[in-house]
């Protein structure tokens, strides 16, 4: 794939001493969906205003579309759109007014029918003639999306997108995230909802306390660090576990109803045919199996946990 960003050993310093990005390299291919995990404060809000141009850069590179983000930094943001955490829009001034002076704002000639084709796609053309002061919060986020398309950026930067609003207007924003995609648009994200990134995302990049801890294929790192759960459920309840079944590291739920075995989806071997017959001859009657796989919010969890030891 072509990359369409690129950031080499960046690094900024605030006022005080304090590192808040401390020599990130990253790679963002053309037309992939990026979700960026971390914590509070580990900086994904200060990488993606590097990246566009609103906070300046300590040390190091990035490019945008080939052209230098500080050299060529007008060729660089017009490339960009963001759509910042913050809902700041002029209370009194009309949805289809406040889209096109964006427009106006990257030097972009008047194109009402584009105007019309951004709005439709948000659901807002309805609500063209509000003032935002009348809007829900989930519309208002509608709106920052608007802005930041209407002057056809190739790639769009969502901080904390979703923040605020409600589970089906997350849904839809999805939607409207993988319909950008299929248009060619490259989309990065930060996120604190794990399902948000699990959901759309193509690869996820982890940050904590300034540093990128990895960047990696969502799929591929479910499978790498993700393990299975298999819940055996018994026909009668044990007080404990067999010493038999010692070797098999066995967890006995509060109710002694259920045995819980952990496995290596990457071994080439579960143990679990072994672990079934051990069961068996054990003298225990199986009532139930069945099988969960760890979620991408624990992966993200022991990586914070393990940065932090």
């Amino acid at each position: 794939m072509t990359s369409i960003v690129e950031i080499r050993d960046l690094r900024k310093t605030y006022a005080g001493g304090f590192e808040a990005l401390k020599g990130i390299t990253l790679s963002i291919d053309e037309g992939e969906i990026l979700a960026l995990l971390g914590p509070n404060g580990a900086g994904k809000t200060t990488l993606i205003s590097t990246i566009c141009g609103i906070t300046n850069v300590g040390s190091g590179t990035i490019t945008v579309g080939g052209f230098d983000a500080v050299r060529d930094y007008r060729q660089a943001r017009n490339l960009i759109g963001l759509v910042p955490q913050e809902i700041n829009l002029e209370p009194f001034t009309k949805v289809i007014d406040t889209v096109r002076f964006s427009r106006g704002l990257f030097g972009k000639p008047r194109d009402d029918a584009y105007v019309e084709k951004v709005l439709r796609q948000l659901s807002l053309w309805d609500k063209r003639n509000a003032r935002s002061m009348e809007l829900s919060g989930g519309m208002k986020r509608r709106v920052l999306i608007a802005k930041a398309l209407v002057h056809e950026p190739r790639i769009l930067f969502l901080d904390e997108p979703t923040a605020g609003v409600d589970v089906e207007l997350r849904k839809d924003m999805w939607d409207i995230v993988s319909d950008l995609k299929k248009q060619g648009v490259t989309i990065i994200l930060t996120t604190h909802y794990i399902e948000e990134a699990e959901a759309i995302a193509d690869r996820v990049g982890v940050v904590n306390k300034g540093e990128l801890l990895l960047v990696e294929d969502k799929t591929a790192l479910m499978a790498r660090f993700g393990q299975k759960h298999l819940q055996i459920d018994l026909q009668d309840a044990v007080a404990v576990i067999p010493e038999t079944l010692a070797a098999h590291e066995l967890d006995l739920s509060e109710d002694g109803q259920s045995l819980h075995y952990c496995y290596d989806t990457r071994g080439e071997r579960t143990g679990i045919t072994q672990l079934l017959t051990d069961i068996s001859a054990a003298g225990l009657v199986l009532r139930d199996i069945r099988t969960e796989e760890s979620s991408l919010e624990e992966i993200f969890v022991s990586l914070v946990q393990e940065d932090a030891a």
